[in-house]
């Protein structure tokens, strides 16, 4: 064991050193311990700035290839506080494997359940539907942003929160608790479960062109016909005369806007019907259903290719377009 110096402090550039290799956290990941080799490889500058002989360092690369596991960006707050406490062991602080072991166990469960609703359910389906508008109109700054924007996030949060557990050294756990984890990933929820509403009529559309009715008006027959019909009189008289005026434009489209009809009948389709009792009625319970079965182990694949066949046969059928 290391005696207790004052030189054994890590200096910015260790933690830089530590943040970077934290980036591959998961590069290693394995069903027996998880990321533990990830977590082993980023500790590893720090174990060989604080320890200076080769058993040292072999004990404490060992106790650190122990089982882990939590949300990749989320372990960066438990590396801050592992490399507080390697500090204060390596000065010589009565500090046991079994105890440094506890504080990465008492901190990756609840720091866990943070980061899915933060990150996976918030943070990035934002970014995504973001890049993707511009990207669907054509915009090539749509991927680039998405990148750079994710990135910068990411990167910012890893390093900021590492350097947060190291400032904070083992008091950070305090503030872990009293129910703060369990109300953020609440209201982080919430957030995201909110935006993934938004995003549902955005981007999943589903249309039913099944004809339920047609009604065909005929000023002839019945005079209150013409009020339901788009009058092309003055906009065909002023074009055969050459004198096509704005005025003439703006009468015809002021009356396709009150809803008169251009073709002289009205058709409702069935996606009409349910369009009128709630805007986006259908693309929302087909997301309730997904939801359904997912949560009934049902596998996504079989999810993704039931809808390919029921949008298929849907489409042969005429139900669906």
């Amino acid at each position: 064991m290391a005696e207790q110096n004052n030189s054994y402090k890590l200096t910015k550039k260790d933690r830089l050193s530590v943040f970077w290799r934290s980036q591959f956290l998961q590069a290693s990941w394995n069903y027996e311990r998880m990321q533990n080799v990830g977590w082993a490889y980023a500790m590893i500058p720090a174990l060989k700035k604080l320890y200076t002989t080769k058993e040292d360092r072999a004990e404490a690369l060992k106790r650190h290839l122990e089982f882990f596991n939590t949300h990749p960006y989320l372990a960066s707050p438990i590396l801050g506080v592992t490399l507080t406490l390697e500090e204060e062991k390596a000065a010589g602080a009565e500090i046991d494997n079994a105890a440094i072991q506890g504080v990465k166990i008492g901190m990756m469960g609840p720091l866990a359940g943070v980061g899915d609703p933060i990150f996976w359910g918030t943070i990035r389906p934002v970014l995504g539907a973001f890049a993707a508008s511009m990207a669907l109109s054509g915009n090539i700054m749509g991927p680039i942003i998405f990148f750079l924007a994710w990135n910068l996030i990411r990167m910012g949060f890893l390093w900021n929160t590492q350097e947060l557990g190291y400032r904070q050294g083992s008091n950070i756990t305090q503030n872990l608790g009293g129910g703060v984890m369990q109300k953020i990933t609440q209201g982080a929820s919430i957030l995201g479960m909110f935006i993934m509403g938004v995003l549902v009529p955005r981007w999943t559309t589903m249309n039913f062109p099944t004809v339920v009715s047609k009604v065909v008006f005929d000023p002839a027959k019945n005079a209150q016909d013409a009020d339901k019909i788009v009058d092309f009189t003055s906009l065909i008289s002023g074009a055969n005369q050459g004198k096509l005026e704005t005025s003439q434009i703006r009468e015809v489209a002021a009356q396709i806007q009150q809803g008169r009809s251009i073709s002289g009948e009205q058709v409702t389709t069935l996606g009409d019907i349910f369009n009128q009792l709630i805007p986006g009625l259908m693309p929302l319970l087909l997301t309730f259903l997904c939801i359904y079965l997912l949560r009934k182990k049902v596998s996504p694949i079989v999810i993704i290719f039931g809808l390919f066949v029921v949008g298929i046969l849907g489409y042969v059928l005429g139900i669906f377009a």
